[in-house]
C-alpha cells in the first residue's frame, strides 16, 4: 500500500482528495493536516510514502512546507493547488524545491469539480511513491552551491548535446548546464517531458544560474554554440539543415512513446544532421523514451551518456538504455558535466 498523508486548508477539498485517492486499492490515507507546520510534524511521526500539498495556507504556505520536507525529511510531494496553472512561477518554483509531481486545482482553491482531475492525481502518487526523493534532495544542494555567472559569446559549433529527461529532470538540467562556458563550441538541445507553457518558465529560470544562453526553442531558430534550446511542451523538436546552418523545426506530429516532445524524436534528428559530432545524454525519467535516439546517435558514431542510478530520482529510461547496450558511458548526474565537456574537447 502507498501511504498518503494529505495537506489542505479546506476540509472539503482533504474529504474530496481523500475519497479520489482511496478509491484505488494501492492507496491509503494514513491522515491529513490543514496546515504546513502540521504537515510537517505529521511526516516526521508517519513516514508517509507521498505528501499531497496544497500551496495557500495558514500558518506555513506550501512551498515553505516542502522546502522544510525535503532538507530535513525528504519525502516525495505532490502539488495539488489552484496557484500552479500550466507556465506559472510557483509550479516551476515548487519543481525546483523538489516536487515530483504537480496537479492544478481546476476551478479554485474551492474546486467542487475536482473528480475531473482524480486520475491524474491517483497516477501521480502512484508515481511519486517510486521516485528516489533522496537525490531530488542532493542534486537540490550542489544547485545552491553554484554561482550565477555572467552571459555569454560563443565561437565555433563543433558539437551538439542532445539531453533528455523525464521525472526529476529539472533539477538534473538545472545542475549539468551551469558546467559549460560562454565559449564552448557546442550547442546544447533539451527534451525534458513537461506540460505546455512549463518550458518557457523552464528556461528563463536556468538561464539565470548559466553562462550558456538558455531559451525555449522557437520555430526557424539556427543552433549557435554556447546556446541551450529547451523544448516547447507539446511540440516535438527536430533539426534540419538549411545550407549552411542547422534550423529547430517544432511540429505536433503524434506522440511518440507517448509522449510529446519526444527525446528520441529529438535525438534520432541530430544523429541524421551531425553524426558522429552528436553527444547523447539520457537523465532520470520513467518509462523508455530516448532508448532508441540514444540507439541512431551510437549507429551514427557518436557517444553516448546515461545517468547512473545512485543520482536518478527515477532509474526507468537510463536503466532501459543501458539494458539495450546504446550507452558508452554511464556517470553519475554530479560527474556528468564534466565528462560531457571532456568529450566535447575531444577532436
Amino acid at each position: 500500500m502507498i501511504k498518503v498523508l494529505i495537506t489542505d486548508d479546506s476540509a472539503l477539498m482533504r474529504r474530496r482528495i481523500s475519497d479520489i485517492l482511496s478509491s484505488d486499492k494501492e492507496i491509503e490515507i494514513i491522515d491529513v493536516a490543514k496546515t504546513g507546520a502540521e504537515a510537517i510534524k505529521k511526516v516526521v511521526q508517519l513516514h508517509p510514502d507521498v505528501v499531497t500539498m496544497d500551496m495557500e495556507m495558514p500558518d506555513i504556505d506550501g512551498l515553505t512546507a516542502l522546502t522544510y520536507i525535503m532538507n530535513e525529511f525528504p519525502t516525495p510531494v505532490v502539488i495539488i493547488s489552484a496557484n500552479v496553472t500550466a507556465g506559472s512561477t510557483n509550479a516551476l518554483k515548487a519543481l525546483e524545491l523538489g516536487a515530483v509531481e504537480i496537479v492544478p486545482k481546476p476551478s479554485g482553491e474551492i474546486s467542487l469539480d475536482i473528480d475531473t482531475v482524480g486520475q491524474d492525481i491517483i497516477r501521480k502518487v502512484k508515481a511519486a511513491s517510486k521516485v528516489n526523493v533522496r537525490q531530488i534532495r542532493e542534486v537540490l544542494n550542489r544547485i545552491s552551491r553554484k554561482a550565477q555567472p555572467d552571459k555569454p559569446v560563443a565561437s565555433n559549433l563543433d558539437k551538439i548535446v542532445a539531453i533528455g529527461a523525464s521525472t526529476g529532470g529539472p533539477q538534473a538540467i538545472k545542475e549539468i548546464l551551469p558546467y559549460f562556458s560562454e565559449d564552448i563550441p557546442a550547442a546544447f538541445l533539451v527534451v525534458q517531458h513537461m506540460p505546455a507553457a512549463f518550458t518557457k518558465t523552464m528556461a528563463e529560470r536556468i538561464n539565470w544560474v548559466t553562462k550558456i544562453e538558455v531559451k525555449e526553442a522557437q520555430e526557424g531558430d539556427i543552433i549557435q554554440p554556447g546556446y541551450a534550446y529547451i523544448a516547447p511542451g507539446d511540440y516535438h523538436m527536430i533539426v534540419v539543415r538549411n545550407n549552411e546552418d542547422a534550423v529547430i523545426r517544432l511540429t505536433q506530429d503524434p506522440k511518440v512513446n507517448s509522449v510529446r516532445p519526444s527525446i528520441t524524436v529529438m535525438m534520432r534528428s541530430v544523429a541524421e544532421c551531425f553524426g558522429p559530432r552528436t553527444i547523447g545524454v539520457l537523465l532520470t525519467g520513467m518509462g523508455q523514451d530516448g532508448v532508441e535516439g540514444m540507439r541512431s546517435i551510437k549507429r551514427a558514431g557518436g557517444v553516448t551518456f546515461a545517468e547512473d542510478e545512485s543520482t536518478c530520482v527515477v532509474f526507468g529510461m537510463p536503466r532501459v538504455a543501458i539494458r539495450e547496450g546504446v550507452v558508452d558511458v554511464v556517470t553519475p548526474l554530479s560527474h556528468m558535466g564534466l565528462e560531457i565537456m571532456k568529450n566535447i574537447k575531444k577532436q
